[in-house]
């Protein structure tokens, strides 16, 4: 069996920037094993796979490790790999998937997600989370994700991890979210997961679902730009819609290939 698979670097204007997802159309789905595997093979942090239903699309994604519930980044990869390469016609993209209803709109060289929103809640921090870090947050707030406030950028930038102790936790799908007010943006982050292939993901839309409704009622703005500080830095375009996020970004394809499969 041959699968296409496109290589897209997503929220970003650059290749090398942004967060690598591979895109994998499919006809029928494949045993979840294979999925899996296929994105153990890819070795990114996300592959997105998809078939078409109807007039819109199913999608799925794969860590290395696990089925995820919902990713930003190799949603908008997928909707680049359709409009670009795929000669999918119209500017709208419906996605079905395990976390509902998705839509994607290109408009010029961007792509706007329409995701679900997801305020956090304050919490506790866990003893692993705490102490497997070098600093400690001013507020620490939960939805799927941890999120981790801190006082300025430079913290965001700095943190260091101590991951033999933060992998006695298991967060799956979830991860933890470091933020702070940003320098030359409106907020920042990064975004980890525990026990994981790959620790820090470059760019985390699904992170944006928490973050947006927390920074937008923080700093009582609707529309907002943020950065996500990894090595590979995404830029983020972000508005707060009330029981959704629209998070704003581009992509480029690094590379087309095949998939070879018995």
């Amino acid at each position: 069996m041959e699968l296409k698979v496109f290589q897209v670097d997503a929220f970003t204007d650059r290749i090398f920037g942004g967060n690598p997802a591979c895109v994998v159309p499919l006809n029928n789905w494949l045993p979840d094993d294979v999925l899996l595997n296929i994105a153990k093979e890819n070795a990114v942090t996300e592959t997105a796979f998809f078939i078409p239903v109807g007039d819109h699309f199913h999608i799925r994604w794969f860590t290395p490790d696990i089925e995820m519930d919902l990713c930003g980044h190799a949603t908008l990869a997928t909707a680049h790999v359709l409009k670009s390469h795929l000669a999918y016609t119209s500017s709208h993209i419906t996605f079905e998937s395990k976390s509902g209803l998705l839509t994607v709109e290109k408009q010029s060289d961007r792509y706007t997600l329409n995701f679900p929103s997801r305020m956090p809640e304050r919490c506790v921090l866990p003893d692993a989370i705490r102490k497997g870090m070098d600093r400690q947050p001013l507020e620490v707030y939960k939805s799927r994700d941890y999120v981790l406030v801190f006082d300025k950028e430079e913290d965001i930038v700095q943190i260091k991890w101590n991951r033999a102790i933060l992998d006695q936790i298991n967060l799956d799908p979830g991860g933890i979210i470091i933020t702070a007010p940003g320098n030359t943006v409106d907020f920042v982050s990064r975004f980890f997961t525990t026990q994981s292939t790959i620790f820090e993901d470059p760019v985390t839309g699904s992170a944006h679902c928490s973050l947006i409704p927390f920074w937008s009622k923080r700093l009582n703005k609707k529309e907002m730009n943020a950065l996500q500080l990894s090595d590979r830095v995404g830029k983020i375009m972000c508005v707060d819609a009330g029981d959704r996020v629209l998070i704003s970004g581009q992509a480029k394809t690094f590379l087309i290939g095949s998939i070879y499969i018995n």
